[in-house]
């Protein structure tokens, strides 16, 4: 109170007549319409964070592979959940090249399943340090993103810690790039694969 002005002013009446005008549209910038597919990613990561009890959410963040049935049940999550139309459910699923790879985008690879498909790479005893850094580096991105394209071996942060060419034989890295497809293979439904 002791900001307000303790002068007394004299009040102001008006006799203003509202007229309504004819309606027009009118077009607003930067405005577009229809869901935030980076909000509504945000909304489904949320949801699906506090029902990771699920049967299919389990089978497919421990690298199980998917039936038709989980992806149905996943798709009936999502739609329980509110945080998306039918549309953006599939708008989704179509830029990530498929619902289960949206989905396992969104909640990532379970660390103890990523470790069990490279454990051939992280003994110790049989590759070197920079080998099995390197390997350390490809399951923690598995765990935070659920998947990996191959090309990112090749690609920084791996190629801080040595080239995955140069670090492993040919056949080593044929090997590491066909785990990463199979463990992206796992989460598209035999029979739509």
């Amino acid at each position: 109170m002791r900001l307000a002005d303790s002068a007394r002013r004299n009040p102001v009446y008006t006799d203003f007549v509202d007229e309504l005008g004819e309606a027009s549209a009118i077009e607003l910038a930067m405005v577009t319409p229809g869901t935030d597919l980076d909000r509504f990613r945000q909304k489904a990561a949320a949801y699906l964070v506090r029902h990771q009890d699920h049967v299919a959410l389990q089978r497919l963040r421990r690298n199980r592979q998917l039936t038709p049935e989980d992806l149905a049940a996943l798709e009936q999550m999502l739609l329980a959940s509110g945080t998306g139309e039918p549309q953006d459910i599939a708008a989704a699923a179509e830029q990530t090249g498929g619902l289960g790879l949206f989905i396992r985008s969104l909640v990532g690879l379970d660390r103890q399943a990523a470790t069990e498909a490279f454990a051939d790479y992280l003994d110790a005893a049989t590759f070197t340090v920079n080998q099995v850094r390197f390997v350390e580096l490809v399951v923690e991105e598995l765990t935070a993103n659920g998947m990996m394209e191959p090309g990112r071996l090749f690609e920084s942060p791996y190629t801080d810690h040595g080239r995955a060419d140069l670090l492993f034989t040919d056949s080593q890295v044929d090997a590491i790039v066909a785990t990463l497809r199979d463990i992206k293979a796992r989460a598209i439904p035999e029979s739509v694969a």
